[in-house]
């Protein structure tokens, strides 16, 4: 029986990562009284990297919650919470900027560096998908956006409830997605997943456009496959003085 006890020891002072797996039946049927409480920590895995010890903060509740976060910026619990709401809130954000972004560069109306070029000019006038923007001049717009933003935000600060800042419901859930807890909670993961991509792509659109000044990212991407070996990240670091 020691001996057994010392072996469980030493596996899970050597190997957490076999001890912490979800399919590993030593978590719940080895018995390890020598596992202090800092190590503890180990026998939950973190979801993004097996093996890797979740943060005991980040205990998987909230969606899309995957055990990562390697700056530990979510160990205020304050803190946490905000970053929570301000990811979600960023993530809506960069959902409606990739299709606003792709959509008009595939419709062949220009793309989303050229679309901004009429804010430089005095007087200049916005369009849309080839339209008129009404009241469409730029110290217009500003204003009008400034109101608005400001008024739903200071809307959104007075909720107390930290869900509700999120997840509104009502007139922001026309088709009743929220009606179905379950559901929900499905959604909310999907949302989150989502999100997390579009802020990747919108950073990689960005990245490109500095790359290649005055270009959208289906016109890099078009260069790319018409010549992947010479369009591609390595074009972009090594210069093309001392590429072969």
């Amino acid at each position: 029986m020691a001996a057994n006890r010392l072996m469980s020891c030493g596996i899970a002072a050597a190997f957490p990562s076999v001890l912490s797996s979800s399919k590993s039946k030593f978590v719940t049927g080895v018995p390890l009284p020598c596992v202090n409480a800092n190590a503890a920590r180990f026998t939950m895995s973190a979801d993004w990297m097996p093996g890797q010890p979740r943060p005991p903060y980040l205990d998987g509740s909230a969606p899309g919650d995957f055990g990562f976060d390697p700056l530990r910026l979510g160990e205020v619990p304050e803190n946490l919470e905000r970053y929570k709401e301000s990811e979600l809130i960023h993530c809506r954000w960069a959902m409606l900027a990739v299709p606003g972004i792709l959509i008009p560069e595939a419709l062949g109306l220009g793309n989303w560096v050229k679309a901004q070029e009429w804010a430089a000019i005095p007087g200049g006038q916005a369009t849309y998908l080839g339209q008129p923007v009404p009241w469409g001049n730029l110290p217009t717009i500003l204003v009008i956006e400034f109101l608005a933003i400001s008024f739903v935000e200071h809307q959104r600060s007075m909720e107390k409830d930290t869900e509700r800042k999120k997840y509104p419901g009502g007139a922001f859930d026309p088709l009743g997605y929220s009606k179905d807890p379950k559901k929900f909670e499905e959604y909310k993961v999907k949302e989150i997943k989502n999100g997390r991509l579009a802020l990747l792509a919108f950073v990689g659109i960005c990245v490109q456009q500095s790359a290649y000044p005055g270009t959208g990212p289906l016109e890099n991407l078009a260069a790319h496959l018409a010549d992947p070996w010479h369009n591609n990240i390595g074009d972009v670091i090594i210069p093309r003085s001392i590429a072969p």
